[in-house]
This record gives C-alpha cells, structure tokens and sequence, in this order.
C-alpha cells in the first residue's frame, strides 16, 4: 500500500532541489521516491500549484517542563480568553503565549511543524518535562538538559578534575535525563546570583572562582569528545543588558573553534549609542557569526503583543522584573542545579526599546549569510508565541510589507536601525533550510528534515497563495510518519511522537562520586533520579529514539 504524491513543486535543501515538480510517493512510514514493483497505490494526491516540504522543526521552543506550568499559572486570562474546545477527535485545552499541552500540539501541526525540541530541562525536574511533552500530541520531542551552573560541575572545575571526568559527568547526565542536547544558561552566573551577585560578564570569575569563559571552554570540548550531534546550546551572559553584544562575540571565542550553538541571539545583540544608550549591534553580531564557522544562532524574533518570558536565568529576570505586565512575577532556585524567573510582558511597537529589539531580530536574518547557520526562532513564549511564525516569515520574505511594519514603530526607534535599507528577501529554498533542514543537520535527526529515499514520511504540503503568511499559517495537507494529519489547516487524526535522545558512553565509575554528592545534598537519591527507557515507554507515554554519537 503506497500513497502518491504527484506534481508538487519540491524544496529539499538536503538534496539542493530548489523547487522541482516531482512524485513522491510514501510506503508505510518512510519517502521513496521509486515505487517498488510489488506496491500498489491507494490513493494519489494532485499537487499542482502546492509547495512540497519536509515537516517543519522548531529548535527551540519552550513547551515542558515547571517553568512554563508557572507560567500556565500565571496567564489565567490568556488560558480563559483562548479556549481549545474538544470534540470527539481533540482533547480541550487553551491558551495562546503559553498554550496547554494538547493545545501547544495541535497549533504546531495546523503550521506543518513535526518536531519540536524543549531547550530548558532540569535534571532534577526532567520527569515531569518528559511527561509534560509525552502529553504534548502530533510532533516528536526532545529536550536539551541543564548544565554550567549545578553545584556538582562547578565542584569538579573547582578540584582541577581532568576532561574525562567531566565528560563522564556530561555523558550521565544525559543518560540520566533522556535529552538530546546540553544547555548553558548565563554560565556561572545563576550560580553566582545565589550569593547576591546582580551580573557577571565572561572573564569575570563567580565564587566558585571560575569564569563563564571557563565553563563554556569546558562544556563545548565535552560535547565534542563525546561526539554529541548537537553543540552545545549557548545562553549567552548579560541576557538584554545594553553593550552585551561584546560578551556575546567572547562567548563564541570561548568555544575555542568547536561548534556552539547561540541561541535567542536577538537578545544579546545590544550597543550603547544614542540618547537612551540602547542601539542595534546586529552588523557586528552577523559579522562575527559570518567569519566564525563553528558558530549557529538561532534569533529569538520578538513580535508585538501580549506574552509571558520563561527562563533559567533567574539573574536577568529579576532584573527585568520591574517590567513585569500584568504586575506579578517570580523567581527562584531549583535545588542546586540552576534557577526559574517568569514574568509576563507585553512587547508595544510604540516603545522605543521594544521596537528596537523587533527590528534588531530581523536585522540579524538579513545580514547573515548562510540560512543553515540563522534559525528561525521567537523563543517561544519569551519573544512571542510560535503562531506568529507565519507572520515572521513573511517579514523576512516580503521586503515591501516589512518596510511598511517598520515605519509605523517608535520614531527613535526607526532613526536607529538600518531596516528599511535592507534589500534581501528570504526565498522558500532558504526558509525551508532554516526551518527543515538545518534543524535536522544540527541535531543528527538523519532520517528527519529533508524528503530523500528512506526520510521518515513528516511532509507539509502548501496551496501556493500570493499572501506567504497565510499559506505557511494554514497548509493543505501534513503527514506524520506517514499518517495524513491535517487537511486545510485542520487536524483530522490525531498522532502522539516520539523522544529524541543521544546516549553516549561514560565511564560508570563517575557515579560514586554522584551517589556521596546526592546523598549529601539532592532531596532525591541516585538511582530515582535517573530515568530509564522502560519508564520512558510504560510510565511516562513516549517511544525513545536514540541518535549515535559521533
């Protein structure tokens, strides 16, 4: 039994096919693009004057885990004002900055997303995260786990521990944890801000007298060693502070030409000029990323409207606290592993530093070179919710309409930034880059992102429209692994995905050690903390997919 594809214009950057009319066609779960003799077609879709795609991958994408329940907590009227009514197909949910987790679901499948990766998972808590995306219908998951600012890293820096060590460290945590990826968020400096300190640039040391430079240095050779696909993902120090744009180029320098991976870039793009000492350092940001090769960044896009930012970096959200809209906010400490800060805000394009950072983010898209190196991000919730992806493509794609958005924000604002002098336009061979395939590439999905023999059968498929944004808002068809999902922008199946995980080897010894660090300070012991793939498949609801290492 096949299904046939046939006359779509095909972009497949993975296989540099650059809007080709084409067949497809899929058996079982996989593409093929030769039908073998013995298969028989059942059903043919004529895709004259549609777009054919691969599923969609959001990179980053705040979707599990306590913080974004706090945050559930903390936006009621956005829960009430945006209902899911549920039927005899779709479970009700709510909520639009922060959308429940069948809600968060299906909006990504009516967009043509597939996968979505949760980049914020503490070790402590990764359970629960797991069980949050395992609820999560329509798209695979897979969380990037929190590391650089836990008691028992900082320890073994602190003793001088070889490399090995560390890696062996690394490697169990994300056993332990089931991720796929590491994350820094402001090294050394949520650490630090438990001993009252307010900031902490690169080469400053905490108190534990290490330095962020120390510990992105050590944690990129890590992921490296241990062949981890995925580089490590980089929150940079100084999060919205204006100058950052320095530390955020000595952070690429601290991976020491290994890959690192910056992500919501936008906000760690900030200069000092100007009569409100607040200015775009985008040019020498996409400067330096053009010239550095190991370096990828994804944008963290803010759009204008209502939303709520989550973060571990408890550092920079007390500092924004004063911000807070509505007027309630909360942080706090997470063990000893790292810190929680969310607050509610609203993003206004008559605010002079808001309508700065708005045009900064696309700044950015527009003058770095190459699109497998840039990803289309909002952060989501922190910049705006992910439904605004559409829009944001179409800005990028769409000089006109993005000039014409661009001169009604703050006057000031407009006088700062070079946009509206910005000729290039995004294509769909390189939105499909940046949102298909270089989200596979980067996170060693090999099978994922691109529509080659063998690639598992996540494709979107779009009614070619002259309005770009609505036809990205609202596909025709998406087929999960095979199974035709949604039809004109509505689910009519629904489908549950699978983890994505990595798994690389340690040296098991480096759990001694562990069990005397739990047993002394963690409120829950070793071998409870860790969480196996049976409980991954009979507890907490998802099949796990292991990607090799390097």
């Amino acid at each position: 039994m096949a299904i046939k594809l046939t006359g779509g214009t095909v972009y497949d950057p993975a296989h540099q096919i650059n809007g080709k009319k084409m067949d497809l066609f899929i058996v079982g779960d996989r593409i093929t693009h030769k039908l073998p003799e013995k298969e028989k077609i059942t059903k043919t879709y004529d895709l004259k004057n549609h777009i054919v795609m691969a599923g969609a991958i959001d990179l980053h994408t705040h979707i599990g885990g306590g913080k974004v329940n706090i945050a559930r907590t903390m936006m009621l009227d956005d829960q009430i004002e945006h209902p899911q009514p549920g039927n005899e197909l779709l479970h009700t949910g709510c909520g639009h900055a922060v959308p429940s987790t069948f809600t968060a679901g299906y909006r990504y499948a009516e967009m043509g997303y597939t996968a979505c990766f949760e980049p914020a998972v503490l070790p402590v808590n990764a359970r629960q995260a797991h069980m949050e995306m395992a609820d999560t219908p329509m798209v695979d998951k897979g969380g990037y786990v929190l590391l650089g600012n836990d008691d028992f890293l900082l320890q073994l820096m602190q003793e001088g521990a070889q490399q090995s060590t560390i890696n062996d460290y690394v490697a169990w945590i994300l056993n332990a944890s089931q991720c796929i990826g590491i994350k820094v968020v402001n090294a050394g400096g949520i650490h630090a801000f438990k001993y009252n300190q307010r900031r902490l640039d690169v080469d400053e040391n905490g108190p534990a007298g290490i330095s962020p430079r120390e510990i992105i240095t050590t944690l990129s050779r890590a992921v490296h060693e241990l062949g981890i696909p995925h580089p490590l993902h980089v929150h940079a120090s100084n999060l919205g502070i204006p100058g950052n744009y320095k530390s955020t180029i000595a952070t690429m320098a601290a991976a020491e030409n290994l890959p690192i991976h910056l992500t919501h870039i936008q906000f760690h793009s900030y200069g000092t000029e100007g009569d409100n000492a607040f200015s775009s350092s985008a040019c020498e940001i996409a400067e330096a990323i053009n010239s550095t090769p190991n370096v990828t960044a994804d944008v963290g896009q803010i759009m204008f409207g209502q939303t709520i930012t989550t973060s571990g970096d408890t550092m920079m959200q007390y500092f924004g606290h004063e911000h807070a809209h509505p007027k309630k906010w909360t942080v706090m400490d997470i063990e000893c592993e790292a810190g929680c800060g969310v607050i509610p805000f609203r993003y206004r394009d008559k605010s002079f530093v808001n309508a700065l950072q708005w045009a900064i983010g696309l700044e950015i898209f527009l003058q770095v070179d190459d699109p497998w190196r840039v990803f289309l991000t909002t952060d989501h919730p922190n910049g705006a919710p992910f439904t605004s992806y559409p829009h944001l493509i179409k800005l990028l794609m769409n000089r006109s309409f993005r000039n014409d958005a661009f001169s009604i924000i703050h006057q000031d604002a407009q006088k700062m930034s070079h946009l509206d002098s910005m000729d290039r336009e995004y294509s769909l061979y390189e939105i499909a880059i940046m949102t298909r395939a270089a989200p596979a590439r980067i996170l060693g999905l090999s099978d994922h992102g691109h529509l080659g023999d063998g690639a598992s059968a996540n494709i979107t498929i779009y009614k070619k429209q002259s309005d770009i944004e609505q036809m990205f808002a609202r596909p025709s068809h998406v087929f999960k692994n095979g199974e035709l999902v949604v039809k004109d922008g509505e689910i009519i199946q629904t489908v549950q995905g699978v983890t994505h995980t990595v798994k690389p080897e340690y040296d098991t010894s480096i759990e001694k050690s562990l069990k005397k660090y739990f047993d002394d300070y963690q409120t829950i012991s070793l071998p409870n903390f860790k969480i196996s793939n049976d409980e991954m498949i009979e507890c907490i609801g998802s099949e796990i997919v292991t990607h090799p290492c390097k």
